[in-house]
């Protein structure tokens, strides 16, 4: 594997703590990733993350489509968002990496932080947008801008639009594997780690095809309920971190520790909160059918190995969780500011994805994992040659 085009790390003055970008690759000299603030962030998962933002953008390459595909980067915090030093150690370092937010890196929420936040850090550190490296690419910048600023004003149901956008595109990977299989939506139960921004429109996207959420894990621990948790209620209840107030538990919803939803009576698994999450030791505890990488990275190598192993599918982040593309397909105008347009898209083009994907890893005998990368890893260079590449 190439090594990336930029890597750095942030000392912040202040605290000590760092910060990470990683640029893994330009298209047009663009890049695309979000930024990432959690506890015990590292360079090496950066990098990662990194990496699987340029297969991304690869996979949903469409020749025909207005959006370009953007190379691959990544930022991270090593901090937890919790902290009341957090939003001032975030201004700081965008503050640092200013040059690269306005000539190159395209960003915004990730892990343990929301695009309000980023918005607000990114205005305060003297930016114009976190995503102001696009705007040349634009044929019409001013049009471009608003339809996008149309988008996140979008609501449905209480959650905006640019919520429910990726965990439609996870909920539409689960379906498509489900259908591929001959499974029924009713009846088919789930259980997720995390409830926040993907973790929480994943939830409700399953729910409302028929599935039965049996569990929800948070930083509180796992409620679970066999007949079928209140999605809605729950959603309701929730903080900005995606924890639940207990107080919104029905009486035959139970709670139990943290890790419980990895052994949950279920067969769709959804890890959509941290990375490394399910290890040699914790794969030993599923029991599920299918596990869909809502979060990036969330099972590691030597774990996947053992699920393949014994039957279990992983629908991995790369292609899974990939359904935030949505909002490039928005700003360069495949799609207008409308909750329909965005649902029906993201629907369409998971749906394709995935069964290509699912093809190739059956015809080849391998992971899905690794049938994704062979399918970006032959249309990057497709890309690059196309629209040039800086590396």
């Amino acid at each position: 594997m190439t090594s990336p085009l930029v890597s750095l790390t942030w000392t912040d003055h202040l605290t000590g703590r760092r910060g990470y970008l990683v640029v893994d690759r330009l298209v047009r000299g663009v890049c695309s990733g979000g930024l990432r603030m959690r506890d015990g962030c590292t360079l090496d998962e950066v990098t990662g993350l990194a990496r699987g933002m340029s297969r991304k953008e690869a996979l949903h390459y469409d020749p025909a489509a207005r959006h370009v595909p953007l190379g691959g980067a990544k930022g991270g915090i090593d901090c937890d968002p919790r902290d009341p030093e957090s939003y001032g150690l975030l201004v700081r370092y965008l503050r640092a990496v200013r040059p690269y937010v306005e000539s190159c890196w395209t960003t915004g929420e990730d892990l343990g932080l929301s695009q309000d936040v980023v918005d607000r850090a990114v205005t305060e550190a003297g930016l114009v947008s976190s995503i102001q490296a696009v705007h040349p690419l634009l044929d019409d910048e001013s049009a471009a801008r608003r339809r996008l600023a149309d988008a996140f004003a979008v609501e449905v149901d209480g959650i905006g639009l640019d919520e429910l956008v990726g965990g439609c595109g996870v909920a539409e990977s689960v379906l498509t594997a489900l259908d591929r299989a001959g499974v029924p939506h009713d009846g088919t139960r789930v259980a997720l780690q995390g409830l926040g921004t993907m973790g929480g429109a994943t939830a409700r996207f399953l729910a409302r095809a028929g599935l039965t959420v049996v569990a929800v894990a948070d930083v509180k621990g796992t409620i679970t309920n066999p007949a079928g948790l209140d999605v809605e209620a729950l959603l309701a209840a929730r903080d900005a971190h995606g924890t639940v107030d207990r107080r919104a538990l029905r009486p035959g919803d139970r709670e139990l520790p943290g890790d419980a939803w990895l052994s949950a009576e279920a067969e769709v698994l959804v890890p959509a909160a941290v990375s490394y999450s399910i290890g040699p030791d914790e794969q030993a505890r599923i029991t599920a059918r299918w596990i869909a990488e809502a979060a990036n990275m969330p099972v590691l190598p030597e774990a996947e190995a053992l699920l393949h192993a014994r039957g279990v599918s992983v629908l991995p982040d790369v292609v899974v969780n990939s359904g935030t593309n949505a909002w490039w397909w928005t700003l360069f105008g495949d799609i207008g500011a409308d909750a329909g347009e965005a649902f029906a898209h993201t629907r369409r083009s998971m749906r394709a994805l995935v069964d290509l994907v699912l093809t190739r890893a059956e015809a080849d005998g391998t992971t899905p994992r690794r049938a994704a990368h062979a399918i970006a890893d032959q249309r990057l260079p497709v890309i690059a040659e196309r629209f040039g590449q800086h590396r």
